[in-house]
């Protein structure tokens, strides 16, 4: 059975109806927002890189070919991935595209996923890509942008945590 793979990912996160204070905890490489995760098969790296190639096209299915690149030969899958962040209940939202990085051989495949940008929809803010990093870095000061950054962020770590794990399921059901 082939498993489904929403090509968007959305969670809503409402934190209007009471203070919360948990900090949010996102991976760090260079001063950047860095997810990796090594998976370990017992697969060969042909079939590794034929799944993973599967899932890429399934889960971001919106990412035309000619836009990502794979490269069996190098066990390299590189390209694009998007998804959606509800941050209020007034229809407030963002779309996060990131970089996703695949290198399988035999036996391991790793996901990285990086340099995200965040596109606001909502009434008054310009909807044009910008880096995250620079939001993410004032949010850690205790400067937020905006009320909604708490969702957005922790949008961004529950989305790209359910892509990562999605990738596990498809080398190793």
């Amino acid at each position: 059975m082939t498993p489904f793979f929403p090509s968007v990912f959305s969670v809503t996160i409402d934190f209007t109806t009471q203070q919360d204070t948990a900090v949010i905890h996102l991976p760090m490489k260079n001063g950047k927002i860095t997810y990796e995760q090594v998976y370990p098969t017992n697969k060969s790296g042909d079939e590794v890189f034929a799944l993973a190639e599967k899932w890429f096209a399934q889960t971001f299915p919106d990412e035309p070919q000619q836009l990502y690149t794979a490269d069996k030969k190098s066990g390299q899958i590189k390209g694009v991935g998007m998804f959606k962040v509800i941050t209020s209940s007034t229809g407030n939202y963002y779309w996060l595209k990131f970089d996703v990085n695949i290198s399988v051989d035999d036996g391991s495949c790793t996901i990285t996923t990086g340099n995200y940008f965040e596109k606001p929809i909502e009434k008054g803010i310009s909807n044009e890509y910008s880096k995250i990093s620079y939001r993410w870095w004032d949010y850690r000061r205790g400067h937020p942008w905006s009320v909604e950054d708490k969702a957005l962020f922790a949008g961004l770590n529950q989305n790209t945590l359910q892509i990562i794990a999605s990738l596990k399921q498809s080398i190793n059901p």
